[in-house]
């Protein structure tokens, strides 16, 4: 195989993902410092965290899965140079997203019940629910950012919703600050605090989002003639197909994942707040995943739009081999790096919590080896679900996820998990296991699905 025509690819790639990956890991952060900051005041108010993050990850999941219609869309109208489709496409998506900010709000906020069927500590469960109320209201003003990021995406302008969530971060990190400690005058709410201070900080990431792109010049244009009257069923229809099977596609992983927390929850307070150690580290290299996954996006949408397929295969095999480059060394950093991670999220200065903090570490460090191994195969399965939106081909990549996490991934979880010595161990590999099947079939799927489209129009790779 030639290398070269793909690495040749890899300057332009990196120069379009790094802003989205940078952007994925300010929304990261923001739920890192949480754990940094809520970590210092017990393993209880950790557990209650990641617990109530639990549910808010269903929600988000659902709005970003939903939003990533819009950037092949106006990507593919960009490369037909197309200005009233991209227009046109932008208000109807960013209508779609305001709506469904507000249903998802709803729906968590009538979900919390569950968390009473859940087998969870009764402490942990009085703790995260007022911590849900208000970060399942953030998640309106992050939907409707999410509008604003695709569409600026889908034009590859990936840098101003990485200069919004880094705005945020710093809104997050004050707020955090004064108000779970309750510093310079302001009142000591705990997590609660912690909440607050992501509501007010992405509130103000979308109202940022919303100014930087509307006076830019090379987005004003998009911004007019804004009217109910113009909005049309067959636009709102046509991203609603591609929008519902890419909200399920992700909500099917993040259930997988939410799913190992309650399990982990049911094991005790310890295997909980280690798995959601665990989690923030692997979610943190994931990052990268999804930013070349949406690069994919991006670039695979134009190609088609352009009709050049031959280019577009090379394009997208030239970001899944960065891709498994980039998680193979994170990978090693997680088995060179295992036994220390784990001090950096507890406060190991308090005596009363050293045996917990002991127990913690050991799950956690045994986690870390696990999510090594997942690291490749969690990176192709998301960049390949990227290049697959780009061709806007999302049914069966919908029903591939599902069989893999659902049919196959969760009852290796289960088993392992709740029936054997493995315990919080046993939940990751079926981690693995959903994610490695997800990777191998969503492969299989692009390249039959791009050797077709090239062969009808007459283009050799």
């Amino acid at each position: 195989m030639n290398f070269t025509k793909y690495t040749k690819e890899f300057s332009y790639n990196l120069r379009l993902a790094y802003p989205i990956i940078l952007g994925m890991l300010g929304h990261t952060l923001i739920g890192i410092v949480d754990n940094f900051m809520v970590g210092n005041l017990g393993s209880t108010e950790l557990a209650a965290v990641s617990l109530g993050n639990s549910f808010i990850f269903i929600g988000l999941s659902l709005g970003i899965g939903f939003s990533t219609a819009i950037t092949p869309l106006v990507s593919e109208a960009d490369a037909e140079k197309d200005d009233n489709k991209i227009r046109t496409i932008f208000h109807h998506g960013l209508l779609l997203c305001t709506i469904l900010g507000i249903v998802i709000f709803v729906l968590i906020v009538l979900s919390k019940p569950i968390m009473n069927l859940m087998d969870q500590p009764e402490a942990v469960v009085k703790l995260a629910t007022p911590y849900i109320d208000w970060v399942a209201f953030s998640l309106i003003p992050v939907v409707i950012f999410q509008g604003y990021k695709q569409f600026a995406d889908g034009l590859s302008q990936t840098k101003y919703s990485m200069y919004a969530i880094y705005l945020a971060n710093v809104v997050h990190v004050f707020f955090n600050y004064v108000l779970i400690y309750g510093v310079w005058g302001f009142p000591k709410l705990g997590i609660l605090g912690a909440a607050l201070g992501t509501v007010i900080s992405r509130i103000m990431m979308l109202v940022f989002m919303h100014f930087i792109l509307r006076k830019n010049a090379a987005f004003k244009r998009y911004f007019k003639n804004f009217s109910f009257k113009e909005i049309k069923k067959s636009i709102l229809k046509k991203i609603i197909d591609l929008g519902l099977p890419s909200a399920m596609q992700m909500l099917f992983e993040v259930t997988l994942f939410t799913a190992a927390i309650w399990l982990s929850g049911s094991l005790g307070k310890n295997s909980q707040a280690a798995n959601q150690i665990a989690l923030t580290m692997a979610s943190t290299t994931f990052m990268f995943a999804m930013g070349f996954s949406v690069a994919a996006m991006i670039r695979v949408s134009n190609q088609k739009g352009l009709r050049d397929y031959k280019k577009l295969i090379v394009v997208a095999r030239s970001i899944f081999l960065l891709t498994i480059m980039f998680e193979t060394v994170f990978g090693l950093f997680f088995v060179i790096s295992h036994n220390y991670l784990p001090h950096l999220f507890l406060n190991m200065n308090d005596s009363a919590q050293t045996l917990d903090n002991m127990e913690i570490i050991i799950i956690a460090s045994k986690l870390l080896l696990v999510a090594s191994v997942f690291q490749i195969s969690d990176g192709i399965q998301v960049v390949v679900l990227g290049a697959l939106r780009g061709l806007q081909d999302v049914k069966v990549p919908m029903y591939i996820t599902f069989v893999a996490y659902w049919l196959l991934g969760f009852p290796v979880s289960f088993y392992l998990g709740r029936h054997t010595s493995l315990g919080a161990t046993g939940i990751w590999i079926g981690l693995l296991a959903g994610l490695s099947s997800a990777a191998l079939f969503l492969y299989i799927r692009f390249a039959g699905l791009t050797k077709k489209l090239a062969l009808e129009n007459n283009a050799t790779i």
